[in-house]
């Protein structure tokens, strides 16, 4: 027995209605050729559009006032100019689109388009086409900004009225660890302080309470007045932030008042600022007791440096003594278990060929030894203005504080392979000083860890290692792993610089 299959159905094909040509059967009757002289779906769609690049920025305008970052042939690129023609296509539908490899420096754009539209008798015909985008150079706002430089809306105005700059150098670092520099239009530093510019309030305003965090200050913030559009009621302002530090820095001899010193856990008003951070860290160095002071009880009890930097002498340890089992007064605060309490006779360097010495009290008990270089205040004959100091017993007043022992700077110039960076600012001028004083604070980051860790500290790439395993004095040279170890910091491959950065452990 035999199935027969029925014959396979084939659709026939025919004639255009205009050209006479075999097509398969189309709600039109019509071929694509003669079906596309009579309509045209890609007309109203703009065949060339412009659109607007900034050189300085190299960012895209997308309208009415946003600037993109995109690169070439990217996916940014294809959305940003399709939606230059979204209002000419609505009445079509887009299938794909691709770009068309045009020369980098030709300023062409070229899109290819697929589309569909609904034609005769529901009839979909579906068109290639290329459209052109020419880039035309326009000067973004911020950048505008950037080249008037005094076109700003904002200025935080940072003072410190120090001589020495070690707030500042650590308030810079901080401000780059944060990236709170890259909205700004200009940087001016002047001789006692800095200058931010903005071009939006928003920004000076975040400016200002990062200051707030980051270092004890106080602020204050004004306006002025600039144009006023009476038909649109429209105000244009000028604000300024003006931002006091507290005058103190690290390594400054401070007379607390009475009454600050009695709440702080009866400390000794004569004090050593060991540090400068969010708050004025402050150590006793008769009793080795710490206390913290921010901004809004330094302003409230304020006080000040009894010496600068220049005024410190160099002595000389003649005989030391560890101080154990001292015995604290009644209310007494925190003592500090990275120093050691110790008493000292030292004698100033200047009058080694006569017999007078000092004994006092320190807090670098951990590391003087005898003949060691120490870098101290003398009190004793010094002549000091300060109400504070003037009413004290002179019975309580020590003949000298010791601040810091004192290194061979130049060696560790050498073994410093590290390096910070620095903001991009106008500088009035840079003195043998101020080097002298950025110096100071890179040794205090050697000798502090707890500075370092809210520092970006960085690889220098200039300091090329050597096979020798001395230096040109006969010191071992150290590398860079060893200095790392010194410094209690290890690499971080996956900083913010790459393979660069250095990030403490």
């Amino acid at each position: 027995m035999e199935y027969m299959q029925a014959p396979a159905s084939s659709q026939g094909n025919i004639l255009c209605c205009e050209c006479g040509t075999p097509i398969a059967p189309n709600p039109a009757n019509m071929c694509v050729a003669c079906l596309r002289t009579h309509v045209d779906i890609t007309e109203g769609i703009p065949k060339q559009v412009s659109v607007h690049f900034c050189k300085q920025c190299e960012r895209y305008l997308q309208p009415p006032a946003t600037w993109m970052q995109c690169a070439l042939e990217s996916r940014e690129l294809l959305t940003l100019c399709l939606k230059k023609l979204k209002a000419s296509m609505t009445k079509v539908r887009l299938i794909d689109a691709g770009f068309v490899w045009t020369e980098p420096h030709s300023k062409r754009i070229k899109v290819k388009l697929t589309i569909q539209k609904e034609v005769m008798n529901g009839a979909i015909l579906q068109q290639v086409f290329v459209v052109e985008f020419v880039i035309q150079s326009q000067m973004c706002d911020d950048c505008h900004r950037i080249e008037a430089k005094d076109f700003w809306k904002a200025v935080v105005q940072v003072r410190q009225k120090t001589s020495h700059k070690k707030t500042f150098y650590y308030l810079e670092q901080m401000i780059l660890k944060h990236k709170l520099h890259q909205n700004t239009l200009r940087i001016k530093e002047t001789h006692d302080g800095i200058d931010f510019y903005y071009a939006l309030k928003q920004h000076g305003q975040k400016m200002m309470d990062f200051l707030q965090c980051t270092v004890p200050c106080r602020s204050k913030t004004s306006q002025r007045l600039i144009s006023h559009d009476i038909h649109t009621s429209t105000f244009n302002y000028k604000s300024t932030f003006s931002v006091e530090i507290v005058p103190i820095c690290k390594d400054n001899v401070v007379c607390l008042p009475p009454r600050l010193a009695q709440s702080l856990g009866n400390m000794s008003q004569i004090c050593v600022c060991s540090r400068v951070t969010s708050t004025i860290h402050l150590i006793d160095p008769r009793t080795l007791q710490i206390a913290e002071v921010d901004g809004n009880t330094y302003w409230r009890s304020p006080f000040h440096s009894l010496c600068s930097p220049r005024q410190l002498e160099e002595f000389i340890v003649m005989d030391i003594e560890t101080v154990r089992d001292q015995k604290q007064g009644a209310g007494a605060g925190m003592r500090s278990n990275k120093h050691v309490l110790a008493g000292v006779w030292v004698q100033k360097t200047s009058e080694m060929n006569t017999s007078q010495q000092y004994h006092c009290h320190t807090h670098l008990g951990h590391l003087l030894n005898h003949g060691d270089l120490v870098l101290g205040f003398d009190l004793a004959n010094s002549n000091v203005n300060d109400e504070f100091v003037n009413k004290m017993n002179p019975h309580h007043i020590p003949d000298v504080v010791l601040i810091k022992k004192r290194f061979d700077r130049n060696r560790r110039q050498r073994r410093r392979n590290w390096r910070l960076k620095e903001m991009e600012r106008e500088r009035e001028g840079m003195d043998t000083d101020d080097e002298r004083q950025y110096q100071d604070f890179l040794e205090d980051l050697e000798e502090d860890e707890a500075l370092r860790k809210n520092i970006n500290i960085f690889r220098d790439a200039s300091k090329i290692p050597v096979e020798s395993d001395t230096d040109d004095d006969g010191a071992p040279r150290v590398s860079l792993v060893e200095m790392l170890e010194d410094l209690n910091i290890s690499e971080d491959a996956t900083g913010g610089e790459g393979a660069d950065m250095i990030t403490t452990a």
